[in-house]
């Protein structure tokens, strides 16, 4: 396998995933927000790829050469990485088999590739010794069965099963059997002190998790949620918190995660669309984006707009599903 390269002494790694189709447009946005917004950012980009291996049908590499010239340009290097356990049936699995190839010891912060950076990451007062990872998530695991157990029940299991101390991650200030009460995250951004032990822990996690789940799991679904299960007890064993970052930073006003285009034009802030537009204005990147239909029928044939002016995004609809609704009934839904 590639070496990573010399660890960066200038702070902490970015990483993402690319590979064939929808990640490698995705990973172009996100070199070029990072660029544009954080211009104080001194460590390096990774693109992590993964290799072809019995775990992918189909070769899963970035195939636009020009996509990479364009990603390598943008100040990222490329890195490659075995699928071991996951792949195509599992490429959220990406997100934790790429941590072995970072650099050992250096601080890394993971986004998933339909992000962009649109403030100073250097703003952000990390502690990476306290990892954590996204709070913009809902309530989508578990899901309690009618006769039990409950979320306690369940995610106690987990906890016992490797040895870690349940109270301690508790919510207090939210009430018994309310799903917020458990240390729970969106596996869209995360960060840690070492990517190498940070990655093991969770492989080791995730694994135990689908191949030997607790009894009380039964009932409940692992996918797609197997990386948001296994993450809160990754971060509670190396000694993370939920409130380890200030609010409204990330996930706020210096990233994004938009994961869909007609979403990120629904609901998020004039100044996140004013920064997709913008890095993706540049006719060298033009002409690449635009192979990827979502980006050219949202961004550069204004259908954005128009999703936009379908919501007052001070009085937006409490559940996701209600905006994809709406978006769908007025024929503009794209992913």
């Amino acid at each position: 396998m590639a070496d990573a390269g010399s660890p960066s002494q200038t702070g902490f790694n970015v990483v993402v995933v690319a590979q064939h189709g929808r990640l490698t447009y995705e990973a172009l946005l996100f070199a070029a927000s990072l660029r544009h917004c954080s211009p104080g950012f001194t460590g390096q980009l990774y693109v992590a790829e993964p290799q072809p291996g019995p775990h992918w049908p189909r070769d899963p590499r970035i195939r636009d050469a020009e996509a990479r010239e364009m990603l390598e340009s943008l100040g990222a290097r490329i890195l490659p990485f075995e699928s071991r356990h996951f792949g195509k049936d599992y490429p959220q699995g990406n997100k934790i088999e790429l941590l072995r190839e970072m650099p050992e010891g250096v601080p890394f912060l993971f986004f998933d590739t339909d992000t962009l950076i649109t403030g100073e990451l250097g703003a952000v007062p990390f502690d990476f010794n306290r990892p954590s990872a996204s709070l913009r998530r809902e309530g989508t695991w578990p899901k309690p069965a009618l006769y039990g157990p409950g979320y306690a029940g369940i995610w106690q299991s987990l906890y016992d099963k490797f040895g870690l101390d349940f109270p301690s991650s508790l919510d207090p200030g939210q009430p018994e059997e309310h799903w917020r009460r458990y240390l729970y995250f969106n596996a869209g951004f995360f960060y840690g002190a070492c990517p190498r032990r940070f990655g093991a822990l969770f492989e080791d996690y995730a694994l135990a998790i689908r191949d030997d789940p607790p009894d009380a799991l039964s009932a409940q679904t692992l996918f797609p949620w197997l990386d948001q299960i296994a993450l809160p007890l990754v971060i509670h064993a190396l000694g993370g918190a939920r409130d380890a970052l200030p609010p409204g930073l990330l996930d706020g006003t210096v990233s994004c995660h938009y994961r869909l285009f007609p979403l990120l034009y629904a609901r998020e802030s004039d100044h996140t669309i004013r920064v997709l537009e913008d890095v993706a204005a540049p006719n060298r990147l033009k002409k690449l984006l635009k192979q990827h239909e979502p980006i050219k029928r949202m961004v550069y044939q204004r259908r954005g707009a128009k999703v936009r002016a379908l919501f007052d995004q001070n009085a937006l609809p409490r559940r996701e599903q209600a905006i994809r609704n709406r978006i769908k009934s007025n024929g503009f839904w794209m992913r």
